[in-house]
């Protein structure tokens, strides 16, 4: 079987799967496991991802006002590959490739189509959902709902030894301008024994003013910028606005929150430490979270 992945969360569902030996060919945001990477990248974005995260939201909302795709498919090469599979999504324009623009890509294949496996993922149950969508098309049903089974029970287990407390936790997925983290970012807030302030469990991440998140007065803010590492992200810090009180926190978002895959295990592993370091230590702190700010 031949497989293409256009979105990083689906290029980790195959591998966790056991199918990264069929791998053909990936999206450019494609990085883990490690050794994806040798693999063809078919996609690029058509805006600067390497500046700051005003220049990026202006340039998204230029494009999509003239009604142009944010990202490009090298169809060529795509069509050459001739894949079997291939695994896009329909949740945002934004964040990766769509399923309109895999749609348009191999529209004018006429030997024969791929199946094209598309994720909308808005909650955890919707990432369970995906990895047996994923696990279906590479008739590996039995691998899919093991393995969602295993990441369930992973994360049970640490809900199960969470203290009474219940700090007041924002979650930032954007910075300039603030957009508060949605979708299966505020479930993760409450299995970590947190009390999620913004955005809401199942919907797409809303715009936030300064104002209200100030209102809010969090005990814990979590910065995650979508796209961003945790180096990338410090320097976000310095654009938050003044007058936060509590804890500020940066995190690796883009390998762990802003992808719904198996890695949001890790994620909660992440938030679990964050809300209640005298219990539990998985190792992420220092590598994959940072404090910047004492509460």
């Amino acid at each position: 079987m031949r497989i293409v992945s256009m979105i990083a969360s689906a290029t980790e569902m195959v591998c966790a799967l056991g199918y990264e030996d069929q791998l053909v060919a990936r999206s450019h945001e494609c990085d883990y496991p490690p050794g994806v990477t040798r693999l063809p990248c078919v996609t690029k974005p058509r805006f600067n991802v390497h500046t700051d995260s005003a220049s990026i939201d202006r340039a998204v909302k230029d494009l999509l006002r003239d009604g142009l795709s944010i990202y490009e498919i090298d169809t060529p090469t795509l069509e050459s590959l001739a894949p079997d599979v291939i695994v896009t999504q329909a949740q945002c324009e934004v964040c990766a490739v769509s399923l309109r623009d895999v749609e348009r890509a191999v529209c004018n294949w006429l030997q024969r189509c791929p199946k094209l496996v598309s994720l909308t993922p808005n909650s955890l149950a919707d990432v369970w959902d995906d990895i047996r969508r994923v696990g279906q098309a590479l008739d590996a049903a039995a691998a899919a709902d093991h393995l969602v089974a295993s990441l369930q029970g992973r994360m049970e287990a640490i809900t199960a030894q969470l203290p009474p407390a219940r700090p007041r936790v924002a979650c930032i997925e954007w910075v300039q301008p603030l957009m508060a983290a949605g979708n299966w970012v505020p479930e993760l807030v409450e299995r970590a024994g947190g009390r999620n302030l913004v955005g809401n469990a199942g919907q797409h991440s809303p715009w936030l003013s300064a104002e209200a998140l100030l209102a809010s007065q969090p005990d814990l803010t979590i910065l995650m910028p979508c796209g961003y590492d945790l180096a990338r992200t410090l320097q976000e810090v310095p654009l938050l606005p003044t007058g936060l009180t509590g804890r500020i926190v940066c995190v690796d978002g883009n390998a762990y929150f802003n992808r719904p895959g198996p890695r949001l295990v890790e994620s909660l592993e992440i938030l679990a430490e964050i809300l209640h370091p005298d219990t539990f230590a998985f190792g992420h702190h220092g590598r994959n979270w940072v404090e910047v700010q004492q509460g």
